[in-house]
């Protein structure tokens, strides 16, 4: 089953988790460390999620913060290895974000029954993972979904050809993201998707996708790129192609190529999540688990649309990375 962030607020709603059942003796009196482990480390937006992993460590003397990730987001079986070896070193706790939603789920177990406890973030798991883990750190993917498409709508109108640039097919964020988007569109117009392209999250590879659709598809009206690698490809391919300005495209991350394709207006939008919160909250979370404090199961790190109209404002710049 593939979860969305409602369909897991409902199921966590009607069901009562033991979260800390498992959690009766800590990993090891005497293993001070938190592994944060992401999908991977080759990304800006990942990095940002470092930086606020390591500011929140600085408030947690005694503990040391380790990261990592694997060279690319499709690269599934490594990142499980890295969980497995953090659990057989016997970590003091885990932050992880899942590139996958069932795969990872064998390795969160093994934490659980080793009694390390584990907050995932950014990207939620199938049902069947959920008592493994203590807490959900995440953007709303459905409602951030949800707003592109308005963003979308907004400036295209409701008819007409559009495309999706999209990530890594069936991770948790993606299904969410890009399924509220497609839902959102589906029932609010009469748009016709042309293709959902899958860049793997290499910008290069996002970059020949779009340019290969813009080719294919002179009338093409509007994009939505689904993460950071891929809208910055698509927006390459955007100036490449000549096409800024006849063709609306909305974004989803914030980096520094993103914030400035919003100010020359060759994004109209790109709806950003807060990185660095989930960094930091992942690791101020995973330390009230080990030290016996309750947390909720579920907390959204909210998303903000920058425009060019707000780029330049303080609730831009506290997202914008």
């Amino acid at each position: 089953m593939r979860m969305t962030v409602k369909t897991f607020q409902r199921i966590a709603a009607a069901t009562v988790v033991a979260t800390l059942g498992c959690l009766a003796q800590p990993a090891s009196a005497a293993s001070k460390e938190i592994a944060v482990i992401v999908k991977t480390s080759n990304s800006n937006y990942w990095q940002n999620v470092r930086k606020g992993a390591m500011a929140a460590a600085v408030k947690a003397p005694g503990y040391t913060v380790t990261f990592q990730g694997p060279a690319s987001e499709s690269a599934i079986a490594d990142q499980v290895s890295m969980v497995e070896n953090a659990v057989n070193r016997k970590v003091a706790g885990i932050v992880l974000a899942p590139t996958d939603p069932d795969a990872l789920i064998p390795a969160m177990k093994k934490a659980w029954e080793a009694h390390v406890p584990v907050v995932v973030i950014d990207s939620a798991v199938s049902e069947a993972g959920q008592k493994y883990y203590q807490s959900f750190l995440s953007t709303d993917n459905e409602m951030a979904g949800e707003e592109s498409a308005k963003v979308l709508i907004s400036k295209v109108g409701k008819t007409g050809k559009i495309a999706v640039m999209s990530y890594v097919a069936g991770a948790g964020s993606e299904v969410g993201r890009v399924g509220g988007f497609k839902k959102y569109i589906a029932k609010n117009s009469q748009l016709q998707i042309v293709g959902t392209y899958y860049s793997q999250s290499q910008m290069a590879t996002a970059l020949n996708q779009t340019t290969d659709l813009l080719a294919a598809n002179p009338d093409l009206k509007g994009i939505f790129a689904a993460n950071e690698p891929t809208a910055v490809g698509m927006g390459r391919a955007l100036i490449q192609a000549g096409k800024v300005g006849k063709v609306v495209a909305v974004g989803f991350d914030g980096n520094e190529d993103l914030k400035n394709f919003i100010k020359d207006g060759t994004l109209c939008a790109t709806a950003v999540q807060s990185s660095y919160a989930m960094g930091s909250l992942g690791i101020s979370t995973v330390l009230s688990v080990i030290e016996r404090r309750k947390v909720p199961r579920f907390v959204n790190t909210g998303v903000v649309m920058v425009t060019k109209a707000n780029v330049g404002s303080p609730e831009a710049a506290n997202v914008l990375y």
